[in-house]
């Protein structure tokens, strides 16, 4: 793969900490898409300030603007703005690119109108599927004694319910902090967008239909994730390993 635009389209919310990440190792790998459309809005700025909380203290992927200057060909790719990625002037600037593949990198929920403009879309979900839909999936996936992981699929009318690209788990070592772990899914979650959207343009990609289960989360409260952080602190999470953590 040359180091010109790839025929996607990146999706992502104003100054996400995870969309920053991937189009972070989407650059790295020299997977140029032709346009960046950034949501900027009350929700992205919520949802930012979200991600951004649940990886405090741990390093953060640059601006959008300074991952774009710092790569040798970034001043080819367009950087659009909208006020929501499911209204009519994204539409518009999506149809005018006519991509083969929407790439999502931290999203509201699309609507259809929205994923039929492309040939196919890609999310990278940080939880396993079909155990773990919806949001803060590390914190569900902790509550609920369900193994930390990230999933990549294509997306379909459901939440988080299109066939599965790959998905791989997290070891959580004893002594990890939630932090720590939300932040490891956003790396991993990265990797898995890069290496779909390589194999989506090679053609060796492949994907399966998720089995039956899993549940849908919403949000988790305040409370919530402070009793998962006591559940990590003192050991009560049963998928412990006992080895000392490292970063990915």
């Amino acid at each position: 793969m040359t180091s010109t635009r790839t025929p996607f389209v990146f999706l992502v919310l104003e100054d996400h900490p995870y969309g920053r990440e991937m189009l972070r190792a989407l650059l790295h790998a020299d997977l140029l898409p032709l346009a960046v459309i950034e949501e900027r809005s009350t929700v992205a700025e919520e949802e930012a300030a979200k991600f951004t909380a649940r990886m405090a203290g741990l390093e953060l992927a640059p601006s959008f603007a300074e991952l774009l200057a710092s790569h040798e060909h970034g001043h080819q790719v367009e950087r659009l703005a909208v006020p929501n990625h499911n209204a009519k002037v994204c539409a518009e600037l999506v149809a005018a690119r006519a991509p083969k593949l929407l790439v999502l990198g931290g999203t509201r929920i699309l609507r259809e109108r929205i994923f039929a403009l492309a040939d196919h879309t890609l999310n990278a979900h940080p939880g396993l599927l079909p155990e773990v839909r919806g949001s803060a999936s590390v914190a569900w996936a902790i509550e609920t004694d369900v193994e930390v992981g990230c999933t990549c699929h294509f997306i379909d009318a459901g939440v988080d319910t299109g066939e599965i690209v790959s998905r791989e788990r997290i070891p959580v070592h004893r002594g990890d902090s939630y932090e720590l772990l939300c932040w490891k899914t956003t790396r991993l979650s990265a990797t898995l967008m890069c290496s779909a959207v390589r194999a989506y343009f090679d053609g060796s990609i492949r994907s399966t239909p998720q089995p039956p289960g899993g549940a849908t989360y919403r949000n988790m409260c305040a409370e919530g994730v402070a009793r998962v952080q006591l559940k990590l602190a003192e050991g009560r999470y049963p998928h412990l390993v006992d080895e000392v953590s490292g970063l990915l």
